[in-house]
């Protein structure tokens, strides 16, 4: 078989960080898909050519450039949903307004499929510079742990990698994304979080309720008048 490692090398010399940058853009603006770019950090922290804290930076830049337009896609695609949907949806927005980075953090710092996270985040509604700091952060972390892990364990560790990643593992965790993202988008805008949501946090329906009292005041107004 060919080396793998052998055949990223060039791609490093000849783009240099440009190309961890694009590689790990093009790896991460595809939803659902999970396209490596993880054999060129690897391959990268091997070459005396780059300083590994600038490998797991600018890999962490080009990915949360492109989660951050997956983010502004289901963030501004929340217009398209009903008022009823919206209305729904308000007691989530309020509550990941205020706990939502470490969700974000998380799912950047782990392998998990993070669209899973960031997408129901931008239906939230949730602040852009939060989820783009806590992705970015949670990114940095990752990166750090498999750069770092690359300069000590060495060679080895990338044919590990690469060689336990086949056509069968891949289809298998796209589908399995897939299928839970559907189910989490679905949920998402089914459910109404005043109910579940209120249970724990009362405060994240309580502007509803003012809402609806006003509305209430307001009409009994009018039929006095």
């Amino acid at each position: 078989m060919v080396d793998i490692t052998d055949l990223l090398f060039p791609l490093d010399g000849e783009l240099g960080y440009l190309g961890i940058f694009l590689v790990s853009f093009v790896g991460s603006i595809i939803v659902f898909v999970p396209v490596p770019y993880f054999p060129i950090i690897l391959a990268a922290a091997l070459s005396d050519k780059f300083d590994p804290h600038m490998i797991a930076i600018v890999s962490a830049l080009g990915t949360v450039i492109a989660k951050t337009i997956i983010f502004f896609a289901s963030y501004y695609g929340r217009k398209m949903l009903s008022q009823q949907t919206q209305k729904r949806m308000l007691p989530l927005q309020r509550l990941v307004s205020k706990y939502g980075w470490p969700g974000a953090f998380v799912a950047a710092a782990t392998p998990v499929p993070d669209d899973i996270v960031y997408i129901p985040l931008g239906l939230a509604r949730y602040s852009p510079w939060k989820f783009a700091l806590s992705t970015f952060a949670g990114k940095v972390v990752m990166n750090e742990a498999i750069v770092w892990s690359t300069v000590f364990l060495g060679r080895p560790l990338v044919q590990d990698v690469v060689s336990g990643t086949d056509n069968t593992t891949l289809a298998i965790i796209t589908v399995a994304s897939i299928a839970a993202m559907g189910l989490i988008i679905y949920y998402s805008l089914k459910i109404d979080w005043g109910k579940l949501i209120g249970r724990w946090f009362p405060w994240a329906v309580k502007e509803d309720d003012e809402e609806e009292k006003e509305k209430t005041k307001d009409g009994a107004e009018k039929k006095k008048d």
